[in-house]
């Protein structure tokens, strides 16, 4: 896969709004976030871990909506448009895959959707560290529940659309209740089936079925890609 790797530093932007952009960013290590500002206090809309491509949708909107940043050191393999394009017009079945992959995207924004217009505080919060969970246990992270954390308590709070002073307040809430432990930048759930319970979390809007296959999470996608550096 022709690419070439790019390095980031935390807070750093690597699209901004109305760009037109010519490749995908792969995540390999770290994590990006969307946001519609660059401020520092900006609305986090998406957060993408590795495996992601977190702009796929520019192989056929080229025009970016928002502002891509990563969270913290972030390294990005970026992969020319014109790669999947042709793979896609060569391949029914990775035509298929980068549908399934946008499917994907959509229906974890929906979900977000859903979690800040109809979910308190506490539940926003345990929402989004089961699902994070689970992306990241899909390509092979977050071991025995416990994982590098991808944002601070400020990004937390800004992708739950509350106060930083709310957010330290809710994960203080959740330690009391014996279902995580935050130590610096390592975050372990310690009670998963109780973290899953107070979020109401269904896995389901993570997973695809289709006639052919079993059910598989739709973001399985291999963070240890062939990459050859330009």
């Amino acid at each position: 896969m022709p690419s070439s790797i790019a390095h980031f530093g935390a807070h750093q932007t690597i699209l901004r709004h109305g760009d037109q952009a010519t490749q995908c960013c792969l995540v390999l290590q770290g994590y990006l976030s969307w946001q519609n500002d660059e401020s520092a206090d900006g609305q986090i809309t998406a957060i993408c871990v590795p495996g992601d491509i977190a702009n796929l949708q520019s192989l056929y909107r080229p025009r970016i909506e928002g502002n891509l940043t990563a969270l913290g050191p972030a390294i990005v393999a970026l992969v020319p448009h014109r790669f999947f394009r042709e793979l896609a017009a060569r391949s029914a079945a990775m035509s298929h895959a980068l549908l399934l992959m946008l499917l994907a995207d959509h229906a974890i924004q929906r979900n977000w959707t859903v979690n800040l217009g109809s979910r308190d505080a506490l539940t926003r919060v345990a929402h989004l560290l089961c699902e994070i969970t689970v992306r990241l246990q899909t390509v092979g992270l977050a071991r025995d529940f416990r994982l590098s954390s991808p944002f601070t308590q400020s990004d937390l709070a800004a992708a739950c659309s509350i106060s930083p002073v709310h957010a330290n307040r809710t994960i203080q809430e959740l330690r009391r209740c014996n279902l995580l432990q935050w130590q610096g930048k390592t975050l372990t759930i310690t009670d998963w089936p109780g973290l899953v319970r107070l979020a109401g979390f269904d896995p389901a809007y993570l997973s695809m079925r289709s006639d052919a296959d079993d059910a598989r999470p739709l973001h399985a996608r291999p963070v240890a890609a062939d990459v050859a550096v330009a």
